[in-house]
């Protein structure tokens, strides 16, 4: 990974539902450990802004979206799998 790239993070959630803070605490911790001061994260409630979901064809809730660097890549869950999701989004080799 290029220690100068920026990574941007979209997280789709619909309200504060257990689920949706749940991945947004595991997102924050995987970022903070191996990301650390590359990455911005957007947490989109669809709850507030139901019209946002389809731009990135989101179907279920809550939806990461890794927008930068391309491709663009998805993951739906609670991230709790800490290697699914680091693999996931290609911040560690597969």
């Amino acid at each position: 990974m290029n220690s100068t790239e920026r990574w941007e993070l979209r997280l789709y959630v619909a309200g504060k539902t257990e689920k949706s803070v749940t991945a947004l605490n595991n997102l924050k911790q995987y970022c903070e450990e191996h990301l650390k001061g590359q990455y911005k994260i957007e947490v989109i409630d669809l709850m507030v802004k139901p019209q946002l979901a389809e731009g990135d064809q989101i179907l279920a809730v809550p939806t990461l979206v890794r927008k930068v660097p391309e491709p663009i890549r998805k993951i739906i869950g609670d991230l709790s799998d800490k290697e699914k999701v680091l693999v996931g989004l290609n911040i560690i080799p597969a």
